[in-house]
């Protein structure tokens, strides 16, 4: 039987600890989990690609989820999940506005590549406000953010 390889991606700028519920969930439906980080995006980006891979790596590893790799991903995450042999992506879904987007992203991918799946995976309760966005305008206000992201996140800050 062939593995279940799944893609999770992202900027992860900074990785919050809705990410992290997200990571964890999604690891327990596959064989192998694939956190790819986006090099670029359309957002204003405070952490370079390799510290926000080298966040999310630690954490991985103190969480122990061996079956999570994290990689940098340029260009089409359909590319990317046929390049690793992913069937399908993970997407968090936090609010309505995210389904609507996230909606037309899985049309235009399945668009593109037919065979590769999405899979929502609802926020958890306590984290469907949280966003990436939220902790850097947090912090940039001299707020605390500790009890938004993971320990190893709150190092690079």
């Amino acid at each position: 039987m062939k593995p279940k390889i799944a893609i999770y991606p992202g900027t992860f700028d900074p990785v919050t600890l809705g990410h992290i519920d997200v990571i964890k969930r999604a690891s327990r439906l596959c064989d192998t989990l694939i956190v790819a980080v986006a090099h670029y995006s359309n957002k204003t980006i405070m952490f370079d690609l390799s510290q926000r891979i080298e966040m999310i790596d630690t954490i991985i590893k103190s969480e122990n989820l061996s079956q999570v790799k994290v990689l940098p991903i340029t260009g089409l995450t359909v590319d990317f999940a046929v390049e690793h042999h992913a069937s399908f992506l993970i997407r968090g879904l936090r609010t309505l506005s995210d389904f609507d987007y996230e909606f037309q992203m899985v049309g235009a991918n399945r668009m593109l590549n037919p065979d590769i799946d999405t899979i929502f995976l609802p926020a958890d309760p306590h984290s469907h406000f949280l966003s990436s966005s939220i902790v850097k305008q947090i912090h940039k206000a001299g707020g605390d953010i500790s009890c938004l992201v993971h320990n190893t996140t709150l190092k690079y800050f």
